[in-house]
């Protein structure tokens, strides 16, 4: 994993906008129907190119794919693991706030579309990693797509065992940690060949900071002993995996909404700080975490880990200030040091296929305005 030795080297979360031409193939494929199958890869290759070459002249340093063959960050696995059947389960992410703004969630359900219509089976069998067809094309078309492009390093992203567990519901294993084992053994697969293959791993893990969606709302102790339960199953995972060539993500959801009961950082940060990989992906610009790079002026930065604070916002289409973007660098390099940030953003901007809070050209404005940001940053640090 590089850092930020001779400047603060920029990056984003994952998902990025789709190409509006294969937007439908994705929601065909999704939802089972027949799909030219050859028009489908040309379709994801050509998009995969586009948004690696639009990323380098954002003026972002470490790139990914933008997720480009992927419905979703979390429901794509259904395609590569066994054990995933049934029809979709209606779509009820748990709501603390629902009864305090039930005009805000009525307006915003209504506005799901793409979201509520992806297909989220049930495990209803003993998992496994059966075709690794798909992974291997991402791979090779990230691999092709990077031919004379000038970045500083390169990712993937991969669904977290946690959060597979909160968006496809376990019907066969007798536990909840039983099937977390069992995606984590599972995932191995996938995160060990995206390492081997020579790109930085990012885990996401919004499981950690929203919790599991479909238990009931619980004091902090509970919280906290569920998400320790995630993150022992997100290092089973990558046990075999260098730290240094590893990232997680943590959110507390990719919404524009209240987020008046979102547990703390402080609360969380020691916990999450236990998980293998070096490099920690957070949410640090939206105006309900914003404050908290405050955290690390009591909480030591392990030796070896990297902050990667999101500094512009994923949900809303301001294009954040250079100058302001560049605040929000140093205030946290000030106090964990220039060496351990990369600037990033607080989630992604695609994390569903169609779905998309930001306009796409406002996204791409966005992550220019972060990539000034980090140049103005550079100048005051060093």
């Amino acid at each position: 994993m590089k850092r930020s030795l001779q400047r603060i080297l920029t990056t984003h979360t994952g998902s990025l906008p789709r190409p509006p031409e294969l937007l439908p193939l994705l929601r065909s494929k999704d939802s089972g129907e027949s799909v030219d199958r050859g028009a489908f890869e040309s379709a994801v290759k050509s998009a995969v190119v586009e948004v690696v070459r639009k990323q380098e002249a954002a003026g972002l340093d470490i790139v990914n794919d933008g997720e480009m063959g992927k419905i979703s960050y979390s429901t794509y696995v259904k395609d590569r693991l066994t054990g995933f059947e049934g029809e979709s389960e209606a779509f009820a992410p748990r709501l603390i706030d629902g009864g305090e703004f039930p005009e805000y969630y009525q307006r915003f359900f209504a506005s799901l579309g793409s979201v509520a219509a992806m297909k989220r089976p049930a495990c209803t069998g003993p998992i496994g990693y059966h075709s690794k067809s798909e992974l291997q094309r991402d791979l090779d078309n990230f691999k092709e797509s990077l031919n004379g492009v000038r970045v500083e390093d390169t990712f993937m992203s991969a669904a977290s065992p946690g959060v597979i567990s909160m968006f496809l519901a376990n019907k066969y294993y007798p536990t909840n940690e039983a099937y977390l084992g069992a995606l984590a053994d599972a995932m191995k697969t996938e995160y060990e060949a995206i390492t081997e293959a020579g790109f930085l791993l990012q885990l996401d893990c919004p499981d950690l900071a929203v919790g599991d969606i479909r238990l009931p709302i619980t004091a902090l102790d509970e919280f906290r002993k569920n998400a320790a339960v995630h993150v022992n199953a997100l290092n089973q995972a990558v046990a075999n995996i260098a730290p240094d060539r590893m990232r997680l993500h943590a959110c507390w959801g990719n919404s524009e909404g209240p987020h008046n009961h979102d547990v703390a950082l402080k609360d969380l940060i020691d916990i999450v700080l236990k998980a293998r990989p070096a490099g920690l992906s957070y949410v640090a610009a939206n105006p309900r975490h914003e404050h908290e790079y405050k955290v690390f002026r009591d909480v030591k930065l392990p030796d070896g880990k990297v902050l990667i604070p999101g500094v512009i916002d994923s949900t809303t289409n301001f294009i954040e200030h250079p100058e302001l973007i560049a605040d929000r660098i140093c205030n946290l390099a000030r106090i964990v040091g220039r060496d351990n940030v990369i600037a990033g953003t607080d989630c992604g901007f695609g994390t569903v296929a169609g779905f998309e809070l930001v306009d796409s050209k406002v996204a791409w404005a966005k992550l220019k305005a972060l990539a000034e940001g980090a140049r103005l940053a550079s100048a005051q640090l060093w």
